[in-house]
């Protein structure tokens, strides 16, 4: 039985499995309310101090998750316990918005009728040309264009244009030529056939 020390090895917890079940859901719960406190930003536009830190964070939590094992089934206990959470949190906020709201907070208007909010970019630590790039990206030559932008609480970006756009402007003439239509047929179809 040259083969059991491997398997033992690999499949043996030295943990006990209640510890691996609470672990990542504690993990979860703390880098949820880390996330909430640090803004909106940090999931909105990753720089490259983001990123690091966003891929410096799994690295310092993966112990805090499994702890002392390596074992397969402790990894596969700990992918488990994550994916559990995730599930449970969002049927919890999917049923509930004022949990939604609490969790995710509100969007934060940065740009109104064309003025930006210098204390709504300090809040969310965004620079005026970052927002600035946001606004080019969505095909606006800038700020003077923009009727409301908002920063929602996943980190996307929201922008309405002052004037309607020319699909919009399309769409509306086509829906007024289809109502002209639909009168003119009304006239016809009211006349008498012997006319």
């Amino acid at each position: 039985m040259m083969h059991a020390p491997i398997l033992d090895h690999m499949f043996l917890l030295p943990l006990p499995v209640a510890e691996k079940l609470i672990r990542p859901v504690i993990v979860y719960l703390v880098l949820v309310l880390l996330l909430r406190i640090f803004g909106k930003r940090e999931l909105a536009q990753l720089n490259p101090f983001d990123l690091v830190v966003l891929l410096s964070l799994s690295n310092t939590v993966q112990n805090a998750i499994i702890g002392e094992d390596n074992s397969v089934t402790g990894g596969v206990i700990g992918a488990f316990s994550l994916l559990a959470i995730n599930w449970l949190v969002v049927r919890v906020l999917f049923r509930s918005r004022r949990l939604t709201r609490a969790f995710e907070g509100r969007p934060t208007v940065l740009v109104h009728n064309g003025h930006v909010d210098k204390k709504a970019l300090e809040r969310e630590m965004l620079t005026r040309e970052e927002l600035l790039e946001v606004i080019h990206r969505q095909g606006f030559e800038g700020f003077h264009q923009v009727h409301r932008c908002e920063l929602e609480p996943n980190g996307t970006f929201y922008v309405e244009a002052f004037d309607p756009s020319v699909a919009d402007k399309r769409h509306t003439e086509l829906l007024e030529r289809l109502d002209a239509l639909t009168r003119d047929l009304a006239a016809l179809r009211a006349q008498p056939s012997g006319q």
